[in-house]
């Protein structure tokens, strides 16, 4: 963060210094809600949870080297408290434990920090704020993004999903006098959502990937998630001060947003059929034999190869957001097309595709799921087993979450997809009404069908069935937490599946921090 005293901050967040925090004490490193990941020179956040509050672990915070905690409530250490908010009615994880309030004050006042920062870092130091949102690809292409406009200066973009009002300002505090880009991944789960997102880290650039049915039970319908995704573009400066608007011509939803900004737009595309219509487009896609796209990049400045080192086809689109932002930022096109042959996974669990040295393929998609992303994950599993003569293809899938009355539908749709790419094994993991919808969808099609109630026992069947050569995705939402039969199926240590999770944040708050 950059460097501001105790006195400022309270200042800007509305606090009262308490417990013997000094004015002119110096923060000078980060702020976080872990205190494990607190350094020397660090503001703690007390935030509750579902488990603990973090207004307990103050002291510890200070002992970790925080120079004071950021409250809603007097603590046992020098603190700045900000005074408790009214709690209103939210679908936000990070509010399902706060009925005093308190966490609602501590975000409030990390988001006016945040804007401060912004304002800041933009006025004095030429930091450029970019943002994305989409149903599906966000944070993949976040990552591509961030990696592109690395090659051009230091970039500051968050880790996973911090995409909320919680992981968004979080990140922003990241930002020093050195940052030249901001990459800020925005989420929503209504309208309105993004609208404050952008009240906190206004963009100069923004990209609209998608509109898909994902979230369908918190939205209603495609329209309303449409109009909440665009709010992204509503904020931007008009085309004379700079706003530009990167929209994908292949979506009608997001194609139809563009009379909603001032900013000027450009396009997008990795369909054919669109090519004519867009600033920046994708010819010539091949797939290697894991599903690693090689394209041609075209834009007005000329035209450049580009051979891809993450999965799947629908890379292509993503990498091509990150080109058209990059380029949009000022970035010289050398330099974005050896940042998208550079980028590799970073976001864990996100099409991490690894092959054992057996041969057997496992491709982890296990972070998140929703319609769009099941399609181009079973894609990617029928292509990459197509070109080994004896492999079988296992699909094993959990539930898509908040789907709302269209989740039955959805799930015996995929079904019809494992049917249409010819997957030889579906493991449907869980007992509930989506996994059997599915699972039911898929025999009736023919695909051969194993229903298990758990991970333990999609590992033990994997174990004794899978072969040389074979190809295996792992895909759900993450709450499934699938991502474990993938490592299990790395290490084969059977026991992974059931081990504890380790990397919970103190209060239980890091699921916080990730939006949709």
């Amino acid at each position: 963060m950059i460097k501001m005293t105790l006195g400022e901050i309270a200042h800007i967040v509305g606090g009262t210094l308490t417990g013997g925090a000094q004015e002119d004490t110096p923060v000078y490193s980060s702020v976080e809600f872990d205190s494990r990941s607190l350094t020397a020179g660090g503001l703690f956040l007390a935030l509750p949870g579902a488990r603990v509050d973090g207004h307990e672990f103050a002291a510890t915070a200070i002992e970790k080297g925080a120079v004071a905690v950021l409250a809603a409530r007097e603590v046992d250490a020098p603190a700045i408290v900000v005074p408790p908010v009214a709690t209103t009615e939210s679908n936000a994880d990070i509010y399902a434990h706060d009925p005093h309030g308190h966490g609602a004050a501590v975000v409030e006042a990390l988001s006016k920090l945040a804007r401060k920062v912004v304002d800041v870092c933009v006025a004095g130091y030429q930091l450029n704020v970019v943002a994305i949102t989409g149903s599906a690809g966000k944070t993949s292409t976040k990552d591509f993004i961030a990696t592109v406009l690395r090659q051009d200066g230091a970039t500051v973009a968050p880790p996973g999903s911090f995409n909320n009002e919680l992981g968004l300002p979080h990140t922003v505090l990241r930002c020093t006098t050195e940052t030249k880009y901001l990459v800020a991944e925005m989420s929503a789960r209504g309208i309105g959502h993004i609208k404050h997102l952008t009240e906190i880290a206004p963009p100069q650039i923004a990209a609209v990937l998608n509109v898909g049915s994902a979230h369908l039970g918190e939205f209603g319908s495609r329209d309303n998630i449409a109009q909440a995704k665009g709010e992204i573009i509503e904020a931007l400066p008009a085309a004379q001060d700079g706003g530009v608007a990167v929209l994908n011509a292949d979506d009608p939803f997001v194609a139809r947003m563009a009379p909603r900004t001032q900013a000027r737009v450009v396009w997008f595309s990795a369909e054919a059929a669109q090519a004519k219509k867009a600033d920046y487009w994708a010819s010539d896609i091949s797939l290697d034999a894991v599903a690693r796209a090689s394209f041609t990049l075209n834009t007005a400045q000329g035209s450049w190869p580009i051979t891809l080192q993450v999965f799947g086809e629908h890379q292509v689109a993503n990498a091509l957001a990150a080109a058209a932002v990059a380029i949009e930022a000022g970035v010289d096109p050398a330099l974005v097309v050896a940042g998208l042959e550079l980028h590799s996974a970073t976001s864990a669990h996100r099409m991490d595709v690894q092959t054992r040295p057996d041969g057997v393929t496992v491709i982890n998609d296990s972070y998140n799921a929703n319609p769009d992303s099941m399609r181009a994950g079973i894609a990617a599993l029928a292509y990459t087993a197509s070109g080994r003569t004896e492999a079988t293809s296992w699909a094993v899938l959990g539930q898509m979450g908040e789907l709302g009355d269209d989740a039955s539908e959805a799930h015996a749709d995929l079904g019809v997809e494992l049917a249409k790419y010819h997957i030889g094994q579906l493991i449907a993991v869980g007992d509930n009404a989506n996994c059997a919808a599915l699972a039911q969808s898929a025999a009736s099609l023919g695909v051969a069908t194993h229903k298990v109630t758990d991970v333990d026992a999609a590992v033990e069947l994997l174990a004794r069935s899978i072969k040389r050569d074979d190809v295996v995705l792992v895909k759900a939402s993450n709450t499934d937490r699938l991502w474990r039969v993938a490592e299990a199926l790395h290490s084969g240590v059977k026991n992974l599946a059931s081990g504890q999770d380790k990397s919970l944040a103190t209060g239980d708050l890091r699921r916080n921090v990730e939006g949709q």
